[in-house]
């Protein structure tokens, strides 16, 4: 009896203390290891904490918007929608995130469940406190309603419950999983008060409630998006919000394309760019405000890891199932060429899908890398294991025969050959043809030379551009044949991987699996990826990955740039330190000193031509000899104005019209801006050509 006591007081009582022992309770987490911030931190390192508020930053958008609602696979979304979160990243850390709306949270050693205890003074921006059952709702609301890609983002939350007045527990559906309560504290929070009557699913241009810094005060769909900072923003003097969020103002106003962008930039009608494309950042801007100082042009470097960009080929078409179609397109694209007659030498070519990071694969499979592959020998190419992986590359004549004749040979090795110079299948006689899906102007430019070559050599390829809401609902329905994607990355890739390369979401409309992925050996890495216990394990796994996603051929790499190359108008300053994460105007400020002075050297600028041209007009000038008279008998000008007063028209209101200025008023007449010479001269042409067929016509007759 008293050794069943004795269990019974081992289970029921020193169990729970020991498992609460194992528990961690802090202000931040990381993936792995600790955060880099300490609990007392008062604002991140790359901001400055005293940055004054106030003023007004215009941007510019390319397209157009519909909704307000980016979670969902309806519509375009617009800019303003953007709910906090229990947990913000830092800028300047792998995977560390702190509380926002959040104070704190608590999670056990295999990380299975998070309980977050919930800030008291967090409001919404109708004053009404965000709540437990808040957090709840979202979760559901996103579980439910919100598109494929969004739904898996956050399927890794298994379950939500209120344990407290303020605390709210999530229990993970993958225990061990060290990503997991990262991804419960990004969980977008929407207010349950507002969205119970709406349906979340649907498109809506009304603005939502929020509880951020700022919220929309006025826009016109399609056109412009104005949002002000909220003056009694509840989470102003938070340490993770701490010398951010600085304008008064952002308004984004929405262009057709880049080139009108860039003359609004120009002009001043918008006050800040990022600039993509290196052909326009290197001609386009040699302007008189840019050589004046007024309109600053910076080249601020970064860290980031750079993702994929690149021609994605859609594998759901017949034509790129075979993998040796997909690997000799790629090899008709000329990069070194692009790169050095459109792009100035400016870009960097992309060669992995984790590219400027350790997370890149490169040379040999080697160490943990070699091992996690070997259990995966006869299920991917053998070429793997026994050659480096090289993008194709060309000496930039405009002509690298060994890449064509390469090609060539892939596409006679997958039943394609060429007759009565078309590229046709051996068995079908259907000649290849592709279409490239495009959404700007900028991208044709880019795209038209590999086109043209794959033209050239057979190959029956188009560009197809449509407007921002075609190709949104095309992309997202899978209509495409070769579309340009960039893919950003994280430098702590996990579950997220999920919606870019796995089988489940292979034909799941609006998921970012574009190329339509379905590789048993793709799906187990990425599980992998999202269940690693330390970094080196990551490392290790994602390289793998990136190894045999480029074996796959699934994707045309392009190319990136280092550097974030923005145009702004000087009375704006910036903190002296960049994040590796690369700059954001969230941390920018309007710089009043700095528009006082820009101000007064445009005005000085504008008092300067104006002399000039004043100077300019006193220079004496030869002028002609000038008769007072004028040139047409005045009498008879007035009997041919009496005339028509006699039918009851007003003789003063005709002299005022085009045909009789230059009777009385010769020197008017002849003005440099007057419209009336060309009124008459068309008048007179008419009448010339109604003659001149009157006249055929009369002989005609004869």
């Amino acid at each position: 009896m008293r050794a069943l006591f004795l269990v019974n007081f081992v289970l029921c009582v020193l169990l729970p203390f020991s498992a609460t022992a194992q528990t961690t309770k802090s202000h931040g987490i990381a993936i792995h290891g600790e955060p880099g911030y300490p609990a007392d931190f008062t604002h991140f390192k790359y901001v400055n904490p005293d940055a004054p508020k106030g003023g007004e930053i215009r941007i510019a958008s390319e397209g157009t918007f519909d909704s307000f609602n980016p979670y969902i696979i309806k519509g375009v979304p617009g800019p303003g929608f953007t709910p906090e979160s229990l947990l913000v990243a830092s800028a300047d850390e792998a995977a560390s995130e702190y509380g926002l709306i959040a104070e704190s949270l608590e999670w056990p050693e295999d990380r299975s469940w998070v309980i977050f205890t919930m800030r008291p003074e967090a409001r919404w921006h109708d004053g009404v406190p965000i709540t437990v059952d808040d957090v709840i709702f979202s979760w559901e609301t996103i579980r439910n309603d919100a598109g494929p890609y969004v739904k898996n983002f956050f399927a890794i939350l298994e379950k939500a419950e209120k344990v407290g007045d303020n605390q709210v527990k999530f229990t993970s559906g993958e225990p061990g999983n060290k990503e997991f309560p990262i991804r419960a504290g990004s969980l977008p929070i929407i207010a349950k008060h507002y969205w119970k009557d709406r349906d979340f699913s649907k498109t809506t241009l009304e603005p939502p409630l929020g509880s951020g810094p700022y919220k929309i005060t006025d826009f016109e769909a399609g056109r412009y998006v104005v949002q002000e900072r909220v003056k009694d923003y509840w989470g102003k003097d938070l340490p993770v919000n701490k010398g951010q969020d600085n304008f008064d103002k952002i308004k984004t106003t929405y262009y057709p394309d880049s080139d009108i962008i860039k003359l609004a930039i120009k002009s001043g009608e918008i006050d800040y760019r990022n600039e993509r494309s290196s052909s326009a950042w290197a001609q386009d801007y040699d302007v008189p405000a840019i050589t004046k100082g007024w309109l600053k042009k910076e080249s601020i470097p970064h860290k980031r890891p750079q993702g994929i960009q690149g021609f994605f080929l859609n594998t759901r078409r017949d034509i790129f199932k075979n993998p040796k179609v997909r690997e000799a397109i790629g090899y008709f694209y000329d990069f070194e060429w692009s790169n050095k007659n459109l792009s100035y030498g400016l870009l960097t070519r992309t060669t992995n899908y984790f590219g400027n990071s350790e997370l890149s694969s490169t040379g040999l499979p080697t160490g943990r890398e070699l091992e996690i592959l070997e259990k995966y020998r006869g299920k991917v190419p053998d070429n793997l294991f026994t050659e480096t992986f090289h993008v194709p590359t060309s000496d930039g004549s405009g002509w690298p025969r060994h890449n064509y004749r390469k090609a060539f040979e892939l596409l006679a090795e997958a039943g394609w050959v060429v007759k009565d110079l078309k590229l046709v299948n051996e068995k079908t006689g259907e000649q290849m043809s592709i279409e490239m899906l495009i959404s700007s102007k900028g991208m044709e430019r880019t795209i038209l030379p590999f086109v043209t070559t794959l033209n050239r050599f057979g190959i029956d390829t188009s560009i197809r551009l449509v407007d921002r809401s075609q190709y949104t609902n095309r992309i997202r329905d899978f209509d495409f044949d070769i579309t340009i994607i960039k893919l950003s990355t994280s430098i702590s890739p996990g579950t997220e991987q999920r919606g870019f390369w796995t089988s489940k979401l292979a034909d799941k409309k609006g998921s970012g699996n574009f190329s339509g992925i379905k590789d048993p050996v793709v799906d187990e890495l990425v599980e992998a990826i999202a269940n690693v216990d330390n970094r080196e394990e990551l490392v290790a796994t994602v390289r793998a990955l990136d190894r045999v996603l480029l074996w796959g051929f699934y994707v045309i790499p392009q190319f990136h740039t280092e550097d974030d190359r923005v145009l702004y108008w000087d009375k704006y300053s910036r903190p002296k330190i960049t994040p590796w994460r690369g700059t954001s105007t969230s941390y920018w400020w309007f710089d009043s000193d700095k528009e006082a002075a820009l101000m007064e050297s445009m005005a000085k600028n504008e008092l300067r031509q104006a002399n000039d041209a004043i100077e300019t007009d006193e220079t004496p000038v030869a002028e002609s000899p000038k008769n007072d008279e004028p040139f047409f008998d005045p009498l008879i000008v007035d009997t041919f104005l009496n005339n028509f007063e006699k039918l009851g028209l007003n003789p003063e209101t005709l002299k005022e019209f085009f045909t009789f200025q230059i009777f009385v008023d010769p020197d008017a007449f002849f003005k440099k801006d007057n419209w009336r010479p060309y009124a008459l001269g068309i008048s007179l042409l008419i009448i010339g050509r109604w003659l001149i067929r009157r006249r055929r016509r009369n002989r005609g007759q004869i």
